[in-house]
């Protein structure tokens, strides 16, 4: 959005300004990212109420920073707008009015919580903890609550375990809304609802209102069946922040034999509901060779859906994924041609709608910091209530996750032996140890290096630098000569179900 001096500006309705706890600088939380401010960009967020004009703006901060030249300031909060802009977490005035009002009648002004021009320290960073401070490292950023594995549908790439506990064993309600209390005295901002299908949880409206207690941003992430548009409203009204939508294709007919589950049309009816309710809508793409070629028509629906947000995450290969390896890897040509659609949108589309696009890990030259190092930025529970530092992590022999049935979310965070396990780099083997990478991408994924190589402290085979690396390059050949059907979630071939979502 180009900004003008007379400009009346308001915070998107998907960001929320907050005081974070641990720094007590001023965070700006959208969907899963976040702005740390400095205390000029504070100064600017908690003016952008509609009302003033950007010139105004720019004149009330270089009145309060006195000791800088009114020039540079006016320079600073124009630099920042823009970014924000970029972001799209700016409205005009008149776009942005029934939200005000809408959000005022809630008690829920965006900026509210606030209060007055802050005090901070260094300038922020685009995401969340990565203006990290000397003992940051061990402060987490996110919780992952996986609140089920109960789910309709059989996607054949599901991070479920492939051998599913059933709904007995679940986390209460009183003790999922104890461990958001404790995640936020650790320093969490932001909160992932998700399984499984979390809708399966009677209780969601409540575990909503309950992380919306804590002061937590909270996620659904969702395949929208079932959601009817009366329970949206519901837990839009208990505090949710965000919905993120799984998509499995553009066309019904493949996004359904894809999820083994007639809900395409369901979801865009959800997409709708989600537009309509006020709430940002992330629209979340698995890709894999299935659909990959689909990229193009995956964006224009994104767009048709009015998305905030669109994640193309090309499968991580474990679980039933890695079972089904051989018949969903994409090749290179299929991935770089997807990359170069993809990129082009996001320029297209900057400010508008937030592209990500996350590459596998068989095509890179180094890899990815798996959930930004183990046990470093994130955290995750499991419905049974075992802490890990990812969703597989429990998959690696030898490791005993603690339970937050029998201990805190703190003690387990700071102290138990299996979140210490592959901290840091002191348990880094050659080649890891001696790479100047080691800080950047953390050895790589520790249960991708299991499952590949039996060894969860072997360098990832995903790194060209790896003693194992000829494993990833096999199976990007075997891939692409292999063909047949994955294997479901459920035995047997795929059974698109025809049940109307309850």
């Amino acid at each position: 959005m180009p900004l003008a001096p007379g400009d009346r500006l308001i915070l998107a309705s998907k960001a929320r300004l907050v005081r974070d706890r641990s720094s007590g600088r001023e965070i700006l939380l959208y969907p899963e990212r976040g702005l740390a401010l400095n205390p000029v960009a504070a100064a600017v967020a908690v003016r952008l109420d509609g009302t003033r004009t950007v010139a105004a703006i720019a004149a009330e901060v270089a009145a309060s920073f006195a000791a800088a030249r009114p020039d540079e300031v006016e320079r600073d909060v124009l630099a920042f707008l823009e970014e924000l802009a970029e972001r799209g977490l700016l409205e005009e005035r008149d776009a942005a009015r029934a939200v005000v009002e809408d959000a005022a009648a809630r008690g829920a002004l965006p900026g509210a919580e606030a209060g007055s021009a802050p005090e901070g320290s260094a300038a922020g960073d685009a995401a969340l903890g990565g203006a990290a401070g000397d003992a940051a490292w061990h402060r987490p950023y996110t919780l992952i609550a996986e609140l089920t594995y109960r789910c309709p549908l059989r996607c054949p790439y599901c991070s479920n375990p492939m051998e599913l506990s059933g709904a007995a064993g679940e986390l209460s309600t009183e003790t999922w809304c104890r461990v958001f209390a404790e995640a936020a005295e650790l320093g969490v901002m932001q909160l992932h609802l998700t399984g499984g299908e979390p809708l399966a949880r009677r209780d969601l409206e409540a575990l909503v209102r309950g992380a919306r207690g804590a002061g937590l941003y909270t996620n659904l992430i969702t395949s929208g069946v079932p959601l009817a548009r009366e329970r949206l409203a519901a837990l839009r009204a208990a505090g949710l922040d965000n919905v993120q939508l799984s998509v499995q294709d553009a066309d019904a007919e493949r996004a359904d034999r894809i999820a083994g589950y007639a809900a395409f049309d369901h979801k865009l009816a959800v997409a709708g509901w989600v537009k309509a309710e006020g709430l940002p809508l992330t629209v979340n793409v698995v890709l894999h060779r299935e659909n990959i070629e689909h990229v193009p028509a995956i964006v224009a629906l994104a767009e048709r859906l009015g998305a905030d947000r669109l994640e193309l995450a090309n499968t991580q290969y474990l679980g039933w994924a890695l079972a089904n390896r051989e018949v969903l890897l994409p090749t290179r040509d299929q991935l770089e041609r997807a990359f170069a659609v993809a990129s082009a949108a996001r320029e297209r589309l900057l400010g508008r709608m937030e592209m990500v696009f996350v590459t596998p890990d068989y095509y890179a030259a180094w890899p990815r910091a798996c959930m930004d190092g183990w046990a470093r930025r994130y955290l995750h529970i499991a419905p049974d209530g075992l802490v890990l530092p990812c969703h597989a992590a429990h998959t690696i022999p030898g490791l005993r996750f603690e339970s937050v049935r029998e201990r805190s979310l703190g003690w387990i965070w700071r102290e138990a032996p299996s979140m210490n396990r592959f901290r840091g780099d002191a348990w880094m083997e050659p080649p890891c140890r001696g790479c100047d990478r080691r800080g950047v991408d953390f050895g790589g994924c520790r249960c991708q290096a299991y499952h590949l190589t039996g060894d969860a402290a072997a360098t990832d085979p995903a790194c060209s630098l790896s003693p194992a690396h000829g494993i990833v390059e096999e199976a990007r050949l075997r891939a692409a000569s292999a063909q047949g059907e994955p294997r479901y979630l459920h035995r047997g071939a795929p059974q698109v179900h025809r049940g109307a979502p309850r």
